[in-house]
């Protein structure tokens, strides 16, 4: 595959169709590659990842490649996420929560069953 030169049909002929596609500005076509064998009996047999990569291919509107990266097992592990969370200030008791649990209640216990 070469960049500016090669286009959606010889990425399909040479690849096949891809995992996953995404159609934002450009299309984007992600293809995952996944191996696995049986772990040890010290592991209870657990699945070990031999190989895990990961090609993204980026298509411009014309239907040639632009960009492509590779991912691979130990670039993923690379990857740093945030430890950051964000906290709601939305409160249970909202106005359609009230008038929900009210409904509810009303449901649950009929004129017919409520104690005098």
């Amino acid at each position: 595959m070469t960049l500016n030169k090669s286009n959606k049909d010889n990425i399909i002929d040479l690849l096949g169709i891809p995992s996953t596609k995404s159609t934002f500005d450009k299309d984007i076509w992600i293809y995952i590659e996944t191996k696995t064998t049986k772990g040890s009996l010290i592991s209870f047999g657990k699945n070990k990842t031999m190989v895990n990569k990961v090609l993204i291919l980026e298509i411009d509107s014309d239907g040639l490649l632009v960009k492509k990266d590779i991912l691979n097992k130990d670039s993923m592990n690379e990857i740093v996420f945030s430890k950051k969370t964000t906290s709601s200030n939305i409160s249970k008791n909202t106005f359609v929560y009230d008038f929900l649990s009210s409904m509810r209640q009303k449901i649950n216990d009929p004129r017919s069953k409520r104690k005098k």
